[in-house]
């Protein structure tokens, strides 16, 4: 059998490009924040992580330019290696110190974040027991690890609890939950999940790749429940608030050492360039010196889930700048996300396996930077395809 011939056979986007509904890899010729431009037609951006709206801010701009002019496009080499600045070093200190833990170690992305901590840390006889709905990067950093994988129905502690009691008193057990779940915009019930945790001999990570900017004043979902300190590790990434590229696991000093001589994702890829590392630095600057963007976007989060609310659609659970539109069909799903580009407004359509079966939605999304004009807008588009497609 030849290996391509799975290739040929997937025929599916293809059909989708032909028809016109396809909604991804979408190529455009500006992004401003709130506002992007394709093929000469401006969009107002409902569809990004940029939550407080920093890849414009001039501090984060000015920082990147300025490592670039001290040291280049790359550091070309590993953390292991010749690739560590003394800039990212000061980076992990304030990162650690920001989220309220003893030490922190920035990788070159998220994905490689969660790959690398979570593989190094479970060997043969030990469990990663994870949600769900998690992210796929913590699926797969399980997967690369040799140990056994358990999982519980989204936020549903009694279950947690059930597969923890299942659970061989000899094993190793990490619990890995996205802190703000990214698709359907709920949070974990951590302080309910920490008690669970310390009863069964579990440790936890919390994913707060959409959390930490957002959620507790800008230091993340344990922050916003007050569960810090019993939460062990708490990882994040750089390409949603903080306005970059990369991402970092912060914990104690031991296990964040021992992350750093395990992880195989540091230490056998390039470490992040300079620019990344220093406008991670400066949005971390701007959020710990002007807390009113924090403040901002849930202020914009509230308001547009009150008004799609009053205009009937469903938006699940959410609490937070991620607003879902469940629509529970691919194929209104993709026509809905159709209307809506073509009247102005970009938004994500989001179908299985990103979701389950039946919570097919568009992904909506909101940043510190959205004007009152732009959401008002907005919901007037949604308004008026909502009616043009049943949905309301």
């Amino acid at each position: 059998m030849d290996l391509f011939e799975k290739c040929r056979n997937f025929t599916t986007a293809r059909e989708a490009m032909e028809r016109g509904i396809y909604p991804y890899f979408i190529p455009l010729n500006e992004n401003e924040g709130t506002e992007v431009v394709f093929q000469g037609k401006r969009l107002i951006m409902c569809g990004s992580n940029n939550y407080l709206g920093l890849t414009t801010h001039p501090k984060v701009r000015e920082a990147a330019i300025e490592a670039i002019k001290r040291f280049g496009t790359s550091c070309t080499g590993s953390r292991f290696l010749n690739g560590t600045l003394a800039m990212h070093e000061q980076l992990e200190a304030e990162l650690a110190e920001w989220v309220g833990k003893e030490a922190s170690l920035v990788f070159s992305t998220g994905m490689q974040t969660n790959l690398g901590t979570i593989s190094a840390l479970i060997g043969r006889d030990d469990i990663v027991i994870m949600d769900k709905d998690d992210h796929a990067s913590i699926v797969d950093g399980a997967r690369l690890g040799y140990g056994k994988i358990e999982r519980f129905r989204h936020n549903d502690m009694n279950h947690l609890e059930r597969v923890l009691k299942s659970i061989p008193e000899t094993a190793g057990r990490l619990i890995v939950v996205d802190g703000l779940f990214s698709m359907e915009g709920d949070l974990a019930p951590l302080p309910e999940m920490t008690k669970i945790a310390k009863q069964y001999g579990a440790r936890l990570m919390v994913d707060d790749a959409h959390g930490m900017g957002v959620m507790g004043g800008g230091r993340g979902t344990s922050a916003y429940f007050g569960v810090t300190e019993d939460v062990d590790l708490i990882m994040s990434t750089f390409s949603k608030s903080f306005a970059s590229l990369g991402g970092f696991i912060a914990g104690d000093e031991d296990s964040i050492h021992y992350i750093k001589h395990f992880a195989r994702s540091l230490i056998f890829s390039a470490s992040i360039p300079p620019a990344n590392a220093a406008a991670a630095l400066a949005a971390l600057h701007v959020m710990r010196d002007e807390p009113q963007h924090a403040r901002r976007v849930i202020e914009v989060a509230d308001r547009m889930r009150k008004g799609f609310t009053e205009l009937g659609f469903n938006i699940g659970n959410s609490i937070t700048p991620v607003v879902p539109i469940i629509i529970g069909d691919d194929e209104r799903t993709f026509l809905t996300w159709k209307m809506l580009f073509e009247n102005g407004v970009f938004v994500n359509p989001v179908i299985s396996p990103a979701v389950s079966p039946g919570r097919q939605l568009l992904r909506t999304s909101y940043m510190a930077t959205h004007t009152d004009d732009q959401m008002e807008r907005v919901l007037e588009v949604f308004a008026k395809v909502g009616k043009e497609t049943g949905l309301i």
